[in-house]
């Protein structure tokens, strides 16, 4: 349906490589040009003492001072930019975490971003959900790493200062919901990776 003037504006993107010397800090993830459909290899899970996550749970010093999600001198909320990097519910979960390289490598804090999901499990999460959900669900209350979750648990996450939603599967209207929800929790921008047709016909 057409965006009317309150609403935030899309900015379509396809990630590209990003230049600059030394070794990938995560050479599972690709940094090709734009995904290439189909299964990618498993990515192994880190040991528990392990900071490295797969995918975007990459060590980082989070910012000192106030949470991520509060605005600088009491000011009135305004709408999160949106942002469309275009990908299939197979390779949604990879472009998410390409995105989030991306973020880091430009300087944000691993604190500052959100991941949500919409089918499968982050397998960052699933390996996390397999110690348990009070260990799971205490690091998103210490807020030093990059935190992913279920869209249908967006609820309990809070908001952060960036969310990146991977629109790997479920229904249309379990996409639907997912839409307003994450943008909802991010303070500053929404990235939605997923089908553009799809997320159009949707918003």
């Amino acid at each position: 349906m057409p965006l009317t003037p309150e609403e935030p504006q899309i900015h379509e993107s396809v990630p590209g490589p990003r230049g600059g010397a030394g070794t990938a800090r995560n050479p599972q993830v690709s940094r090709s040009a734009a995904p290439v459909p189909g299964p990618r290899p498993p990515r192994p899970a880190p040991q528990r003492g392990d900071r490295n996550r797969p995918g975007p749970g990459r060590p980082g010093s989070p910012r000192a001072g106030t949470p991520a999600a509060q605005r600088p001198n009491g000011g009135a909320p305004r709408a999160a930019q949106i942002q469309l990097v275009p990908a299939t519910d197979e390779t949604a979960i990879a472009s998410a975490d390409e995105t989030v390289d991306g973020l880091l490598d430009g300087g944000r804090s691993p604190g500052d971003i959100l991941v949500l999901t919409t089918g499968e499990q982050h397998p960052w999460a699933q390996h996390e959900l397999s110690f348990g959900e009070d260990a799971y669900w205490r690091q998103l209350a210490e807020g030093e790493d990059v935190f992913c979750a279920h869209a249908s648990a967006a609820g309990r996450v809070g908001r952060r200062d960036v969310v990146v939603l991977a629109v790997n599967g479920g229904t249309d209207e379990e996409a639907a919901q997912a839409l307003p929800q994450a943008l909802e929790r991010a303070v500053g921008q929404l990235i939605v990776c997923g089908d553009p047709q799809r997320l159009r016909s949707l918003l």
